[in-house]
């Protein structure tokens, strides 16, 4: 399927297109930490092994990635035929209960990824939905092939729907979501539950995901170097998958190829206008529209593949992850359950919105982009720093009057105060809803 890019801001095309596949530049502060981690990794990919790959991205993924506080985190063994598997169950504070639960399949290019690097994002829709959200591992590559992957995310849904209620999850309120190779996962998951009858699942959520390992897409050429994920990593990443040896029109490998894809659940899709991939989750969204499934479509046109993992210093991965809760609160019905209110729009069934953070004229007049770039950094390392240090003593204080203090931005974190105002008046996030299926649906709002 063929999508324009190229950056053009255009009328809303078929299927709810996004307006503007592509901003100018990148959002201020994704150009700040583009710079910062491009000339911090001095070499390239290629250079690293397997297992020194995993750790760089462990490491990055837990230290940019914010551990927001919920009720509990628990972890259960799931055996499997080819031995176990561990969940970890993240546990929203509010009323006891069944719950609904949401499964969430990490990212990595089926090769990188587990537990510790999807914590930051099961912590945060657990938190916005009122859900208990449910991290999936699986086996990677090289050392296992891509249905292997597959194989052990069903036997997840599978234990969850059967064995639920022993965990107070409600297995009549169940959802699938994914980032990225986990988004493939997730669109895989959500078609084989129609197809072996596990009832229950009511939302598929599908962070820029790939859906189509077979074919190209102009996004591929437009934003395959100098953003997060390059032409080197792709090229990396086929090679321990090895993708010429699959066959890659199976659509338990490539989801989208499905020729039926009317019986599946709501999607809610996240995409990113510096992506690689931006137009396979584009592509699919508009196959699922057109079968008549309910697309919700989060389209972040200043963003790169990878950004939900960096909410420490990034706010549009905060409002992403917060869209993202709002809308499986909605689909499983957690409002009775006291889920914190979310984005606006988010019991729309079929929309899109576009969300930018983009510099008000005259922020970079004069003095080109490094100043911008810098200031911006600073105030990201300085929020960060400050987030930590905050979390350690929230550790210290839990239980003591103190720990009120703590969340006070004014009191305790400048840096962060000041970060968030100035990010208001040079830089704020905007959204728009440049399509909905209800006619009658307000299509300009803003925020």
């Amino acid at each position: 399927m063929s999508l324009v890019d190229r950056g053009a801001c255009q009328a809303p095309g078929q299927g709810g297109m996004p307006t503007c596949m592509r901003g100018a530049s990148p959002d201020p502060e994704a150009s700040a930490l583009m710079r910062w981690y491009h000339s911090a990794n001095v070499l390239g990919i290629e250079h690293y092994d397997v297992g020194g790959v995993r750790r760089l991205w462990r490491r990055l993924a837990r230290t940019l990635g914010r551990t927001v506080p919920v009720a509990s985190v628990e972890r259960r063994r799931l055996r499997v035929p080819h031995g176990n598997i561990e969940l970890r169950l993240y546990r929203p504070d509010g009323l006891q209960g069944l719950r609904p639960a949401l499964l969430w399949f990490h990212g990595g290019g089926f090769v990188l990824g587990g537990l510790d690097t999807a914590d930051s994002i099961c912590r945060n829709i657990a938190v916005a939905s009122g859900a208990v959200v449910v991290a999936v591992p699986y086996r990677l590559a090289p050392e296992h092939d891509l249905y292997a992957s597959r194989e052990d995310c069903v036997a997840a849904l599978e234990w969850v729907a059967r064995h639920g209620a022993s965990l107070d999850i409600d297995t009549s309120r169940l959802a699938v979501g994914g980032d990225s190779a986990g988004g493939n996962l997730a669109a895989v998951v959500a078609q084989e539950s129609g197809r072996r009858g596990i009832p229950g699942v009511k939302l598929q959520v599908l962070a820029y995901p790939v859906t189509n390992l077979r074919d190209d897409f102009p996004s591929k050429t437009d934003n395959v170097d100098g953003y997060f994920l390059t032409a080197q990593v792709i090229k990396w990443i086929n090679a321990r998958i090895g993708i010429d040896r699959l066959d890659l029109s199976d659509v338990r490998l490539s989801p989208a190829l499905n020729e039926d894809l009317g019986d599946l659940p709501r999607a809610l899709i996240v995409t990113a206008g510096f992506d690689p991939i931006r137009d396979d989750g584009l592509a699919y969204a508009q196959r699922l529209r057109g079968a008549g499934v309910p697309v919700t479509l989060l389209h972040y046109a200043g963003q790169f593949h990878g950004f939900l993992n960096f909410d420490a210093v990034l706010r549009t991965a905060r409002d992403a992850l917060e869209r993202i809760g709002a809308a499986v609160a909605v689909a499983l019905g957690t409002g009775e359950l006291d889920a914190p209110r979310g984005k606006p729009g988010a019991h729309l069934e079929d929309c899109t919105w576009e969300i930018s953070a983009t510099a008000r004229h005259g922020w970079r007049a004069g003095s080109g982009d490094l100043l911008p770039d810098s200031l911006i950094a600073w105030l990201m390392a300085g929020e960060w720093l400050e987030s930590r240090r905050n979390a350690f003593a929230r550790q210290l204080v839990s239980r003591s009057r103190l720990a009120g203090a703590i969340e006070e931005p004014w009191l305790l974190s400048p840096l962060t105060s000041l970060r968030a105002t100035l990010a208001a008046h040079y830089a704020p996030l905007e959204a728009r809803l440049t399509y909905t299926g209800n006619p009658a649906a307000e299509v300009t709002r803003h925020e």
